[in-house]
């Protein structure tokens, strides 16, 4: 029997057939994925079938909702796309919500704020949440709440044999904690129950400035962010604008240093905590007021339609003043062209295992990254208390060395601050699994991957095994 046959709802699209050349396509176009066949699953059953069809016959399946985390590497993959399972049922009074593997952060804050929750959602609105969650995911809220994969109670899934099953800590603890931060590498997500959190005010936005300003700004960042409350996230950028006729003028082709924040609370308060950004005046851009949750994505602005670009992350142990000047020069202190921007986020709270929102995993089980390992999944705690991102547009292939080589310089003087570890979901064209969890971390994924999918039926962005 053939995949089509098998389908009970789906459609399936093999090269040459109209529309299966978009299909295909991963969000980052940097990224070419050559599948046999991509097949989008209207339901958990489709999803079955097709896992079911791949272990008959000795081949492997790729899950993406919209691949914005894709990595270079299919090769001959079936490609399950779950964009089609859109669900989100919010249940207020336990502050639950089910949400489906194609549902993304925008249509669950949507559902969620109606009733004062938020979910851990991160700066994108089109990110699927699902994805997004078993990467561990980086929110604007983890420093209240921690990662998003700790937010996870239950999992729908299809296994490695074409079952489907509900998975929570009690009922099988070894895939639970493997799948909460160690990516899709061991089994179809077909949808995930999670906790929300209360958000009945909520402040935010940008903040720009010319990138002359940037040192001081950066004094201003390093001041709030020595003893910002959890509610308070904080993030620094220095960006350039394209000089593209559609953006407004004040922002068209500039250079400029930018802070983003959202505080759960009131406005008041929040301005009292950003005084020293208050105090310098001059911006071309201020953003910030009272945010409804459902337009959390609205802060950072980000495109929200595909497109080719090259990411490089590193997780920083300090951000003191040699290391701010240091970051500043190598990232250019009159643009960062060729990237579009290079980011600081100021992490730390329950993400470092502080005071997390959860306490006590009923597996019993204690993350072995480190810290509070609270109901915490393979993604662990994150102990550096600030991320740096380097992000770049990539219109041409030609200019890839170029943006490598600054990822490069500005990563290399960066080095005494540098962990070595990277957030899952910040991994790069190129890099690869073990990048992102400690040496045991790394081993049990491993040792999960093996026993739950033998055959190798499930192909993930960054597989553990590579």
């Amino acid at each position: 029997m053939s995949i089509d046959e098998a389908l009970p709802r789906g459609r399936m699209l093999v090269p040459g057939d109209e529309g299966f050349e978009q299909a295909a396509r991963p969000w980052n176009l940097a990224v070419e994925q050559r599948v046999r066949a991509v097949v989008q699953a209207e339901d958990a059953e489709d999803v079955a079938a097709v896992v079911s069809h791949a272990r008959r016959n000795g081949l492997r399946v790729a899950v993406q909702a919209g691949g914005h985390g894709a990595a270079d590497g299919l090769d001959g993959e079936i490609l399950l796309r779950t964009s089609r399972m859109r669900g989100v049922d919010v249940r207020p009074d336990t502050r639950v919500a089910r949400v489906e593997a194609g549902a993304s952060w925008g249509e669950v804050l949507a559902a969620a704020g109606k009733h004062g929750l938020t979910g851990l959602a991160g700066s994108s609105p089109v990110v699927s949440a699902t994805g997004f969650t078993l990467g561990g995911g980086l929110s604007w809220f983890g420093r209240a709440y921690g990662p998003a994969g700790s937010a996870v109670r239950a999992l729908e899934v299809v296994d490695a044999e074409g079952v489907r099953r509900r998975v929570t800590a009690e009922s099988d603890p070894e895939l639970f904690w493997a799948l909460r931060g160690g990516g899709g590498d061991f089994a179809a997500v077909t949808a995930m129950e999670i906790d929300l959190f209360p958000a009945p005010s909520l402040y935010g936005g940008r903040m720009l400035w010319p990138i002359a300003r940037a040192e001081e700004v950066m004094a201003a960042f390093r001041r709030i962010t020595a003893s910002a409350p959890e509610e308070l996230t904080v993030w620094f950028a220095l960006m350039q604008f394209p000089p593209f006729p559609q953006l407004p003028e004040p922002l068209r082709g500039l250079a400029a240093v930018a802070v983003d924040v959202t505080f759960l609370g009131q406005e008041g308060v929040a301005r009292d905590l950003l005084a020293p950004l208050e105090s310098l005046g001059g911006t071309v851009l201020d953003t910030r007021g009272p945010l409804p949750v459902a337009e959390l994505g609205r802060v950072c602005a980000e495109p929200t339609e595909p497109g080719a670009g090259m990411l490089r992350a590193e997780l920083l142990t300090d951000l003191d003043g040699d290391a701010a000047r240091t970051l500043l020069d190598a990232a250019g202190r009159d643009a960062v062209a060729p990237l579009a921007m290079v980011q600081i986020r100021h992490l730390g709270g329950a993400l470092a295992g502080r005071d997390a929102a959860h306490t006590g995993d009923p597996a019993g089980d204690v993350t072995a990254g480190g810290g509070g390992g609270a109901r915490l999944g393979a993604g662990g705690v994150v102990e550096e208390p600030y991320l740096v991102s380097m992000l770049a547009p990539l219109p041409a292939p030609e200019l890839a060395p170029a943006i490598r080589e600054r990822h490069a310089r500005i990563s290399g003087a960066m080095a005494p601050y540098v962990s070595g570890r990277k957030p899952f979901t910040y991994l790069g064209y190129g890099e690869r699994a073990a990048a992102a969890f400690p040496g045991d971390v790394l081993e049990r994924l491993r040792e999960v991957k093996r026993r739950r999918d033998p055959h190798g039926v499930f192909r993930s962005n960054f597989p553990v095994l590579d």
